[in-house]
């Protein structure tokens, strides 16, 4: 992890450390190094500035506006200086707090040109601009200072060693004598150092590191107070509110007065606890996809690992070809040096390889470890703001850190066998023409594929299949060829051809057993056909809101089993289920209704139109309902007036038949009018309606209600 810790610039653990735009970190003292102001006349210039120049010592004799003018901030650590100020090389210092009034005006060289004030990134090389308020206007990374602190602690903690030990190795220090400047452990201290006698005044103290040792319980930036506890860090901009807040437009926690003041009236603001909860549970989910990658890593060097020993101890190979030339009199002598030699190179080159692998996957695997360990130190962390300053950058790191597993990175490149085959049936005059058979044997077509059982699996009505080919196949493979039947014990179909092992199919009928088999191809032909797996699909349909689809003012919870909205207006949200045949039924729960809204419940297209009702277009057909009576709705068409409405505690039900083709609504379970649409034909998803004064709880997984249950038909 101490890699994480590091700043990009000095190369050292990160000290006061801000968080840029960019989401990079920097110390503050390096920050000051590459923070440079540059006039609009001026166009080439270093990168890296220090302050401390030549302008920095003042240089006597000269007037004010020559001279560097440097403002502390005790409070919060951060030095000012004079934006006017030009060194001798032509580059202006950076302002890192507002001048005092006027000084800008009074400092300014006549007739020169306005300046921009910029900070460059070292990691991404993306410039930012400074505000008036320099380098305070950026955020102070406060819970990579709590980490790197305790890093800090627990590696002293783990160097401090008694020093009068004779044991190897060496007990831990419990205490150190300041008056002898010894560590002891608790035997050696009561052996060679009693409190009595000479050392009854010595003063013992915790060893550095320790949690007791003097220096060893802050929390390097003012974190925490002399009882232990954590201060609650306050706003930027109004020192004595805690932030309470985060904008999500700003991607920055906010004080109560920030939004009394107006600054984010138009943005998304939502409460501090709830987003911290999101976002670390979002990380956690994203350090899963790495943990995966960094154990199957893990398995892959141990794989390399038994390789390397394997083509190490490929001597027997070796031996057989000397017995082989041996074997041909003196007349193969010298084409058996030329043979050996080539042996040894394809030994070489595999070793190579082999290595090489072995030096990439170990240098991934270090670095995924370290930002997973870094990561798992941040989530420790109980600062919300803090937490959420950093979050969506470490998301797209662990994401970015997952994508580079790609696929056949974990797969060896070379085998332990040498492909190498000795011709020794030739006639003794031809012996100078003896070579090496490059491949063992002829390219013919591929054999027979194998299905992963423990990897293929079924989800409602989608299945997944995954295959290998056997191990220590020679004969190549450019694609493989997936079959799967109708559901019925009808003909076989192609529903795949390509390079992937692993294929998934979506679409298929609900409560039906479908065949699948494999076959790979090559330029020779076509191999068998795998063994034929089974696999059956879900009696009923379990599902959820789906929250890629929805219109972003959806708000989902539970699973996304529970759905509401931030809007006044009607928003749509779609089931994550595609139905295309047979009988389906499924239930909504009315957990809140207030000031008599006109929720709306059905079916709809994919490309259904999600800011408005449900059935205003021609994408949807559904049943909008108030707490008195319902209407059925298509194309902005309203029918079917029933009395009957709905409240909070209402069950709302929804009746698709596929194979009647008509779609019924069932309010607290009573039908709710006559069948609502006949007809219905092709894919259809579950859909939802509402405003932000309803809210709803999915149920599916649901039999078909015994008074509507429809006989099974064949599927045609």
């Amino acid at each position: 992890m101490e890699e994480e810790l590091k700043c990009p610039v000095c190369g050292s653990l990160f000290r006061e450390p801000i968080i840029l735009p960019c989401s990079h970190n920097v110390c503050l003292p390096c920050a000051r190094t590459i923070a440079v102001q540059t006039p609009e006349s001026e166009q080439h210039l270093p990168s890296l500035l220090h302050p401390r120049g030549p302008c920095a010592a003042g240089g006597g004799g000269g007037d004010h506006a020559d001279k560097l003018s440097l403002h502390s901030e005790t409070d919060s650590g951060y030095g000012s200086y004079t934006p006017s100020l030009k060194s001798p090389n032509g580059v202006r210092v950076l302002p890192l707090v507002p001048a005092p009034p006027g000084a800008a005006a009074a400092a300014a060289p006549r007739g020169a040109g306005p300046a921009s004030s910029s900070l460059t990134c070292p990691q991404c090389h993306r410039s930012a601009s400074l505000d008036q308020r320099g380098l305070r206007g950026f955020q102070r990374n406060r819970l990579l200072e709590a980490i790197v602190q305790r890093y800090q602690q627990g590696r002293a903690a783990a160097a401090a060693k008694c020093q009068l030990c004779d044991r190897s190795p060496p007990e831990p220090a419990a205490v150190l004598c300041e008056q002898c400047e010894v560590l002891y452990c608790a035997a050696c201290q009561l052996r060679c150092h009693p409190a009595r006698g000479p050392f009854a005044k010595h003063r013992l103290a915790p060893p550095p590191g320790h949690p007791g040792a003097p220096g060893g319980g802050g929390d390097g930036g003012g974190g925490k107070g002399a009882g232990g506890g954590r201060k609650l860090p306050t706003c930027a901009e109004h020192d004595l509110e805690n932030y309470s807040m985060y904008c999500v437009s700003c991607r920055s926690p906010v004080c109560y007065q920030c939004l009394e003041e107006g600054k984010h009236g138009k943005h998304d603001v939502k409460a501090l606890g709830a987003m911290w909860k999101q976002h670390k549970a979002q990380l956690s989910q994203a350090l899963n996809g790495v943990s995966d990658k960094a154990k199957e890593a893990k398995e892959f060097l141990v794989q390399l690992k038994n390789l390397l020993q394997q083509i190490q101890n490929g001597l027997d190979y070796e031996a057989c070809l000397v017995a082989q030339c041996d074997a041909l009199v003196d007349a193969l002598t010298r084409q058996k040096a030329k043979l050996l030699t080539k042996v040894t190179k394809e030994r070489e080159h595999k070793l190579k390889v082999v290595w090489d692998q072995i030096n990439h996957c170990t240098l991934k695997l270090r670095q995924s470890t370290g930002l997973m360990e870094y990561c798992l130190e941040v989530i420790k962390e109980n600062d919300p703001s803090g937490f959420l300053q950093i979050s969506d950058a470490l998301i797209k790191r662990v994401q970015v850190s997952q994508e580079q597993w790609v696929k056949g990175a974990l797969e060896p490149k070379v085998s332990a066998e040498f492909d190498l085959t000795l011709d020794s049936e030739p006639l003794l005059q031809s012996i100078h023409q003896l070579d090496f058979i490059q491949m063992k044997f002829p390219v013919t077509v591929p054999p027979v594929p194998l299905l992963q059982l423990e990897k293929c699996c079924t989800r409602n009505n989608s299945v997944t299949l995954a295959w290998r080919m056997p191990p220590l196949s020679h004969n190549p493979v450019e694609g493989y060829i997936l079959e799967l039947d109708d559901g019925d014990g009808g003909q076989f179909r192609e529903v795949y051809v390509g390079k992937e092992t692993l294929c998934t199919i979506d679409g298929l009928h609900f409560n039906s057993t479908y065949n699948a088999r494999v076959k790979a191809f090559n330029s020779s032909g076509v191999g068998p056909y795998s063994k034929t797996v089974i696999l059956q699909t879900s009696d009923v349909a379990w599902f959820t809101f789906d929250p890629s689809s929805a219109h972003r003012d959806i708000v989902l919870s539970n699973d996304n089993q529970t759905a509401t909205c931030n809007s006044y207006d009607d928003r749509v949200v779609l089931g994550t289920a595609a139905f295309s045949k047979g009988v389906h039924y499924w239930e909504l729960h009315v957990d809140r209704y207030d000031n008599h809204p006109d929720p709306a419940f059905g079916i709809a297209r994919i490309n259904v139109v999600k800011d408005m009702m449900l059935g205003k277009d021609d994408k949807a057909w559904a049943m909008y309902v108030d707490n008195n009576r319902s209407w059925f709705m298509h194309c902005n068409s309203h029918t079917n007036r029933t009395e009957g409405g709905v409240s909070k505690g209402a069950t709302v039900g929804v009746l698709l038949d596929l194979n009647k083709h008509n779609l019924t609504f069932y309010i607290n379970g009573q039908q709710q009018g006559p069948p609502a649409f006949e007809n219905v034909e092709g894919v259809f998803m579950p859909a939802l309606s509402l405003n932000r004064n309803v809210q709803v709880t999915l149920h599916t997984g649901l039999e078909v209600p015994q008074c509507v249950k429809q006989p099974k038909l064949p599927n045609n």
